[in-house]
């Protein structure tokens, strides 16, 4: 076997092995047996959860901690948390008042298997209850816990995510230039990138160099991961997306496509991944499933 398919074979079953400890875990957290009126949240919450996604951020989160040692235990439960606030932001991004979407990952969104109040709240229920576990998270320090939430609360928060969609809403259907668009791709998509990778490296107690790396991979990818999303909203198969393609055309919103053209984007986008494989070079531990997992983001077709 080459080396270059020993990795490929390690790679996916890091993903494999990974994706079912943490889905295992969403399962545990949303089928516990809950109040009354807690039972519809529950449910509608387990609805968008599964099946899940791709469950990048998590395992984002897993493959930095654990280029440093860390054991699984340690890294789960804010993992889940990172998928949590992510499943919460596509029920709310979903809505008619927002990106108006009917589909999510090959079903009907939240707001039409339910009702638009009642995925508005497990919008709300996802977001507080994420917090609710970081602060009682078993295996970390009380420091670790106030900096997980910290972090969270900022790359969700309006510097993050919400700004972010904040800024998509406000200009959709305008001429926009692409230091617009780019704001909006580092909100709505790379801040909560940053935060997953961000975890990791506090759960593991990482140097603030190290940090400040993550942080800095984090955007080159977060940012190259959403130019993909935008090249495949025009070249990309229905099916394997689980969502309409061309949506972004038909609600006139800018995109990396509109302003640079198809090929630039695709161009831009390899750019991204080779200047985000330098900037992991440098910490100050190697990361190999890091470096493959983002290769696999950074040139997929899903």
């Amino acid at each position: 076997m080459t080396a270059r398919a020993c990795q490929d074979q390690d790679i996916e079953t890091f993903i494999s092995e990974k994706r079912k400890l943490i889905s295992d875990s969403l399962r545990e957290l949303f089928s516990e047996k809950v109040d009354i009126a807690e039972k519809s949240l529950f449910e509608a919450a387990y609805y968008s959860l599964f099946p899940t996604g791709k469950l990048l951020r998590p395992l984002l989160t897993f493959a930095v901690a654990e280029s440093y040692g860390v054991a699984a235990e340690k890294i789960i439960l804010p993992a889940c948390c990172i998928e949590i606030i992510h499943t919460y932001s596509l029920i709310h991004d979903d809505l008619p008042c927002m990106d108006d979407d009917d589909f999510r990952r090959g079903k009907p969104s939240l707001h039409k298997a339910y009702t638009e109040g009642h995925a508005v709240l497990t919008g709300d229920f996802l977001l507080t209850f994420a917090f609710e576990l970081l602060a009682k998270a078993p295996n970390l320090t009380p420091e670790q816990r106030l900096s997980l939430i910290e972090i969270l609360s900022t790359k969700a928060g309006s510097q993050g995510m919400i700004g972010g969609q904040n800024l998509d809403i406000a200009y959709t259907g305008k001429k926009i230039d692409w230091k617009i668009v780019e704001k909006i791709h580092l909100g709505k998509t790379a801040a909560l990138i940053q935060a997953s990778l961000a975890f990791g490296g506090i759960i593991a107690g990482a140097k603030e160099s190290d940090m400040q790396i993550l942080e800095e991979f984090g955007k080159l990818i977060g940012l190259g991961f959403q130019i993909i999303d935008d090249v495949l909203d025009v070249t990309g198969n229905e099916k394997e997306l689980g969502k309409p393609v061309g949506s972004d055309q038909k609600k006139h919103k800018i995109t990396a496509v509109t302003i640079l053209g198809l090929e630039k984007s695709k161009e831009y986008g390899t750019e991204l991944a080779v200047l985000a494989n330098k900037e992991l070079k440098k910490l100050s531990v190697p990361c190999e499933h890091l470096e493959l997992l983002s290769k696999k983001l950074l040139h997929r077709t899903y």
